[in-house]
């Protein structure tokens, strides 16, 4: 097998992971003709056998395989999708039954969707879905950093309410695209900043800071090489009960938000800023 990617239990997946997934079906797949498509729960129209694969893509969580047809397949991985990459014939590493997308071209390659609770068709050369119209810019794209944070920091203002924590708002994927819990957690760390901290006592240059970590971080995880972000491995996030590796207090983790999720960090060396602004 060449390759696997996707979310793994109790985290949505990050973007870095969507765009190594992407990286890794794109050659296989890339100007191949298309033999097979079984989606079962599929939304949308279907690609038709002999039609080519023209690319392969990540656009920040979202994983879209584009055919000659006109068709776009989107998929998003949640919580336990993942893409894998087999030979014809060869054994698959989990069951059939959770193959949520089956897609076999002419070099002998099959690409499966497993568990992926996301699996539409649209139209690309109409209006996008709201899914992908409405993100920020993908975090994970090497672009000019000035240019990126004006973005996040017009639609900062435009889109989140200011008694919103920073943990909430580095997930809001109208903000800026490819942050989850790990990055969410690991850019705050990095910053030193408390991620309970309402956006609204935070001025621009804090703001600025956290985002263009995550994005530093995102892309400096890109390869196949174990996910790092504070030498040779994580801060925090996963750390829950054992040493700061900055201060040596125990990492906490506490459930974040309106859906719980995770935010784990340092309570002696992340502060909030003192009144006024940070």
């Amino acid at each position: 097998m060449r390759g696997v990617a996707g979310g793994h239990t109790g985290a949505v997946a990050e973007g870095d992971t969507i765009h190594r997934a992407a990286n890794r079906l794109r050659p296989a797949l890339a100007g191949t003709t298309l033999v097979r498509f079984e989606a079962k729960r599929l939304v949308g129209d279907r690609p038709r056998a002999g039609e080519l694969v023209d690319e392969v893509e990540a656009v920040g969580k979202h994983l879209l395989i584009h055919f000659s047809g006109g068709l776009s397949l989107r998929t998003h991985m949640r919580m336990n999708g993942s893409w894998h990459l087999y030979r014809a014939g060869e054994r698959w590493r989990k069951p059939a039954h959770l193959a949520r997308v089956v897609l076999e071209v002419d070099t002998g390659w099959l690409a499966v969707c497993f568990s992926a609770p996301v699996v539409e068709t649209f139209v690309r050369r109409a209006a996008p879905p709201p899914a992908i119209a409405g993100l920020g810019p993908d975090l994970c794209v090497p672009a000019d950093i000035d240019t990126v944070l004006d973005t996040v920091i017009e639609r900062l203002g435009r889109l989140v309410e200011p008694d919103l924590t920073i943990g909430e708002a580095l997930l809001d994927q109208r903000v800026a695209a490819g942050i989850g819990n790990v990055y969410k957690s690991e850019a705050c760390f990095a910053v030193r900043l408390d991620p309970f901290t309402p956006v609204g006592e935070l001025d621009e240059a804090a703001l600025r800071a956290v985002w263009a970590t995550a994005a530093r971080q995102l892309q400096a995880n890109l390869g196949s090489g174990r996910r790092a972000t504070y030498e040779g491995g994580l801060a925090v996030y996963g750390r829950r009960g054992r040493p700061c590796p900055r201060c040596g207090t125990l990492v906490r983790m506490a459930r974040q938000g309106e859906h719980q999720r995770s935010t784990y960090w340092c309570p002696s060396c992340q502060r909030r800023p003192p009144a006024g602004g940070a």
